[in-house]
């Protein structure tokens, strides 16, 4: 039997992270991963949506290029090329992990786990089982995607998102059942490539959790793309004709959608493959952690989307770090600000608390919203749909959360999140130099505006 000082099971960003961290701080370090290296985010979430999301984001270039008095007469894309490149991009990234892994000397056990309340592992490697002892262990075995049970949903065919990014053929139609982040998505994925997508969501609106300005510029802006979108709506079962009939109750009133395609994108669920032998608390689906990530287990810690919440690639890491923080013996001193990113066609970001959610932690909360319409370097673009919201404290101007919809807000958060983490005020937002013509100048004008101090905007 090996022994190391640190056991991760699971090679996604939690895991390979914690492992690098705790390498790289003197511990002899295993990782387990049974399936791919660099988990649901590198190989059936974050980096093949972004990679589509790509496709269509220059498909739209192409068809819109007459407004920047470019002619362009005749074009066509391929599925199959465009999942092949996401195959290449998927492919690089893996063996970069490989590459990491390698470097940093980590001994990587490609098998499923199984872990037991003693620390010892047991590692299925296909031809036989390696016997592992661990001073401490790191579960980081990440989710799958929820499948609900819908009436006659075993009758018919549907994608989810972990096997949509390998379709060969673009649908004429799709109902897209969820309106979070990977529904969202992938509705303009495809309606940018010619599908017509009608998205059912239970909410009274789509992003539920995210803030409600957001919620609703993002709505209009996908209506106007042509997606069709059904909130306070539940599906109700399947019809196995052709085309498949969707059935669905909304106001007490039964609808039916005929579709030639459909993609189940309501949650994750964790995968708790390998934890049958573990005594570890759970709360609900999810396995129960405390703040430093320990489990009910001694010396045995969970980080991702095992422990549910934020379910990020960044959150997952940072857990990861954490965890491996305290096994040294280093504690953290605060939970840090999530920033968190849509990629839709306007993107969303948004860090710190919901205006909502500052309210009812008691704060006096005034909020300050910016149009991009007028920016200069987004009028340039012809990306001037979207806004900046900051969301702070009446009292003393601490910021407690930004909202950006836009193009290209998913690089600006971090500018924001910074804010927040070192506690800063609107007035300092305020008086920092901001570039010109930049879209992320919109921030100096939501903190000068808030101040009553705005230029462009009062």
């Amino acid at each position: 039997m090996k022994n190391f000082d640190l056991v991760i099971v699971g090679g996604g960003p939690g895991g390979y992270v914690a492992a690098i961290r705790a390498v790289n701080a003197g511990l002899s370090v295993a990782l387990i991963e049974g399936r791919d290296l660099g988990g649901t985010c590198l190989n059936r979430g974050c980096i093949p949506s972004k990679t589509f999301l790509k496709h269509a984001e220059a498909f739209n270039q192409i068809k819109n290029a007459s407004c920047y008095g470019i002619t362009v007469n005749d074009f066509s894309f391929s599925m199959e090329e465009m999942v092949s490149r996401k195959n290449k991009v998927v492919k690089q990234l893996c063996s970069g992990i490989k590459g990491l892994l390698s470097q940093n000397k980590i001994t990587f056990y490609q098998g499923f786990g199984t872990v037991r309340d003693d620390k010892t592992i047991s590692v299925d490697i296909g031809k036989g089982t390696e016997s592992l002892q661990a001073s401490n262990v790191i579960l980081a075995t990440g989710s799958q995607p929820f499948v609900p049970e819908i009436p006659r949903l075993d009758k018919i065919n549907y994608y989810t998102s972990d096997t949509i990014f390998d379709i060969e053929e673009v649908p004429s139609h799709m109902v897209i059942v969820g309106g979070g982040v990977i529904g969202l998505e992938l509705a303009c994925v495809f309606n940018s490539l010619g599908t017509k997508v009608d998205l059912v969501e239970m909410a009274d609106r789509i992003i539920p959790t995210e803030d409600p300005d957001a919620s609703a510029f993002l709505t209009k802006q996908v209506v106007a793309k042509g997606i069709t979108i059904h909130t306070n709506t539940k599906i109700t079962g399947f019809k196995d004709v052709h085309p498949t009939v969707v059935e669905m109750e909304k106001n007490g009133e039964k609808v039916g959608l005929e579709t030639n395609s459909v993609l189940l994108s309501v949650g994750r669920v964790p995968n708790v493959i390998g934890l049958d032998e573990l005594s570890v608390e759970f709360d609900g689906r999810f396995v129960k952690v405390d703040k430093n990530l320990r489990t009910s287990v001694s010396g045995i810690y969970a980080v991702g989307d095992l422990i549910g919440g934020y379910q990020l690639a960044h959150a997952a890491s940072q857990e990861g770090i954490y965890a491996v923080n305290h096994i040294l013996g280093i504690t953290h001193k605060k939970d840090l600000p999530m920033p968190r990113c849509i990629y839709t066609f306007p993107e969303v970001a948004s860090v710190g608390m919901t205006e909502l959610e500052a309210k009812k932690a008691g704060y006096k909360v005034k909020t300050q919203k910016v149009d991009l319409a007028a920016n200069g370097k987004a009028i340039a673009a012809g990306e001037n749909s979207g806004f900046m919201k900051i969301i702070a404290d009446e009292k003393y101007g601490e910021i407690l959360g930004v909202v950006m919809v836009g193009a290209h807000v998913t690089e600006m958060i971090s500018q924001a999140t910074s804010f927040i983490h070192l506690e800063g005020t609107v007035e300092e937002m305020e008086s920092m130099i901001h570039p010109h013509p930049t879209v992320s100048e919109a921030l100096f004008e939501s903190a000068a505006a808030w101040l009553g101090k705005g230029i462009h905007y009062s």
